[in-house]
């Protein structure tokens, strides 16, 4: 699955394979519980966590991997150290099996993102 056609989160992870959605789910949980004030949204097929109108985490299950998008670069650069032995794209970090997401570090991710100005 990349992009899902839901028109909510819960419709996304109802789409996802059962050997995933524990792990999109908990993404969701931590989102919901360390992003106060954002909105959830759905954006571009995938479960979005905006403020102002403006997505700044998201996460997927791609084909190979979950997806986990970090949207704000001085997030990513604030975390380089703590992100370098990870598989990362231009703006998001990747895990290749569900398993080893390393939740704590996405937590400390969402916690900085939060604590940003809009």
């Amino acid at each position: 699955m990349v992009q899902s056609a839901a028109e909510d989160v819960t419709g996304y992870l109802a789409e996802v394979p059962d050997g995933r959605r524990p792990a999109l789910t908990r993404l969701r949980e931590l989102c919901l519980a360390e992003l106060p004030g954002f909105d959830e949204v759905m954006a571009y097929g995938m479960p979005a966590y905006a403020r102002d109108g403006t997505a700044e985490i998201a996460f997927a299950g791609q084909k190979q991997y979950i997806s986990f998008y970090l949207l704000r670069g001085e997030v990513r650069e604030a975390f380089e150290e703590r992100l370098a032995g990870h598989d990362m794209g231009k703006g998001c970090l990747r895990f290749r099996k569900a398993e080893n997401i390393d939740f704590d570090l996405v937590r400390d991710l969402l916690r900085a993102t939060a604590a940003l100005p809009v």
